[in-house]
């Protein structure tokens, strides 16, 4: 290889050529806190948003380490879509929402419904609904609402409440399962 080819190569092609021989050839993993725990060689997130119409799909960990530019990327992608603000993403939050997927073995990307929120859109939200918390864990970059076309509430949240590893809400009436990597907790919304 010349080494004009070798240059043209981005960090970010390699890891998607990577990603797709180290997906196809991991170990599915009995539990999501084995995944958790460093199990697997490569760590990725999909999802979409509605509200924006942008979508997701990174590896954000590799062999022990995370990414930081993807991480950067999750962040973007779960800002707060009403203000454009934005707060680091909890990589806890992705690890919890990358194992849960994996779990459920789908091929669907998650819908976000609700990543990082402003304090002024969840004072917004709570004066408009009982079921949004005064310090919501959104607000501080650690919580994710998501949706499966294909998996039911309940499905979802067995498959986070595998983890151990946070907080799980199921909100039936709305369709859509509360994630973050605070205290082990459940609740229904």
């Amino acid at each position: 290889m010349t080494k004009d080819a070798l240059s043209a190569i981005t960090r970010r092609g390699l890891l998607r050529g990577f990603a797709a021989t180290a997906i196809s050839a991991a170990p599915v993993y009995a539990n999501a806190a084995g995944f958790l725990r460093g199990s697997g060689d490569v760590r990725r997130i999909r999802m979409y948003s509605g509200r924006t119409g942008e979508s997701l799909d990174t590896i954000y960990w590799v062999e022990g380490k995370y990414i930081p530019e993807a991480l950067k990327e999750v962040t973007y992608f779960m800002r707060d879509w009403r203000n454009s603000k934005m707060k680091s993403i909890d990589a806890r939050t992705v690890d919890i929402m990358a194992a849960s997927h994996r779990l459920m073995d789908v091929d669907e990307p998650y819908m976000l419904l609700s990543g990082y929120r402003s304090p002024e859109t969840n004072a917004m939200l709570r004066s408009r609904s009982s079921g949004v918390a005064k310090n919501s864990l959104h607000m501080q970059g650690q919580a994710a609402d998501l949706r499966l076309k294909s998996r039911s509430v309940s499905q979802m949240a067995q498959a986070a409440q595998s983890c151990s590893a946070g907080g799980v809400g199921r909100y039936f009436g709305s369709n859509f399962v509360h994630m973050d990597c605070g205290p082990v907790r459940t609740w229904r919304g």
